[in-house]
């Protein structure tokens, strides 16, 4: 486990300006607070930026949001420049389109293990519940589970205790729900700035390379809650180059890549 107080919270977005505030609402009810909360920002416009300075006054830790221009897809270059200006020993990242719960940062704290990085996982709200999540409340989520309105619900719920799997699978890697020390991210150069689209690159292939590193995970169950709120689904046309290079990347057990985040860092 480690302190609360090392982690660094990164939260992707990109033109999300509800949900990145339900999502930045969530950290006051935090039971503890990260260290600092870095907002990775591929490139949104202006009501992003009015909301991020109107929020990050009464949230309980410092915010910094870090953002380039809008030039197509390039989440894994601005998640780079997250961790080079990251300033904690652990990183627990997140999407803008997703509430923690309450404990979610107190549950990733004490999940942390040296020689391991940490993959959670995310229940699904559907269109009418999303829309009906106010700033200032908690998401209701048994009520919204019995109306029909959480799917995935083993995964909505804190449980006593966690359910762990150690492996080293790909089924289940996702980028909205991980958590890895900074000191091995590093090791292996960060995100692949060679992936473009949505969907696979920014998550599987960074979690392939912490494999190779000879990092499992931990896959866990009832603890580190995700709310994930709803939205269309986007344009996947790139997913066969993307899972080429996936494919390539398991094939030659690679640990860094080429474009990643050496060029941030001082």
């Amino acid at each position: 486990m480690i302190a609360p107080h090392k982690v660094s919270l990164v939260i992707s977005t990109y033109n999300h300006v509800r949900p990145l505030e339900l999502c930045l609402d969530a950290l006051r009810r935090q039971t503890t607070p990260p260290k600092e909360v870095l907002i990775a920002d591929d490139g949104s416009g202006e009501p992003t930026r009015d909301l991020i300075l109107k929020v990050t006054p009464t949230l309980p830790c410092p915010v910094r949001h870090l953002w380039h221009e809008d030039k197509g897809f390039r989440k894994n270059i601005i998640l780079n420049r997250a961790l080079a200006a990251a300033s904690g020993d652990y990183l627990v990242l997140t999407d803008a389109d997703c509430v923690p719960h309450p404990r979610y940062i107190e549950d990733h704290a004490s999940l942390a293990e040296e020689g391991f990085w940490v993959q959670g996982r995310r229940c699904y709200l559907s269109a009418s519940a999303s829309d009906s999540l106010r700033p200032g409340e908690p998401v209701p989520g048994f009520r919204l589970f019995l109306s029909g309105n959480m799917t995935g619900a083993v995964k909505g719920f804190r449980l006593p205790f966690p359910v762990i799997r150690r492996n080293t699978a790909q089924r289940g890697i996702i980028g909205c729900n991980m958590a890895m020390w900074r000191d091995d991210l590093l090791a292996i150069n960060g995100w692949d700035e060679e992936y473009e689209g949505w969907g696979l690159g920014e998550d599987s292939d960074v979690g392939s390379r912490l494999y190779h590193l000879g990092r499992p995970r931990k896959f866990v169950y009832g603890r580190a809650i995700l709310y994930h709120l709803h939205h269309p689904i986007l344009n996947r046309d790139h997913l066969p180059q993307s899972q080429n290079r996936l494919n390539e990347t398991l094939r030659t057990k690679k640990i860094r890549c080429a474009r990643g985040v050496d060029p941030y860092l001082k």
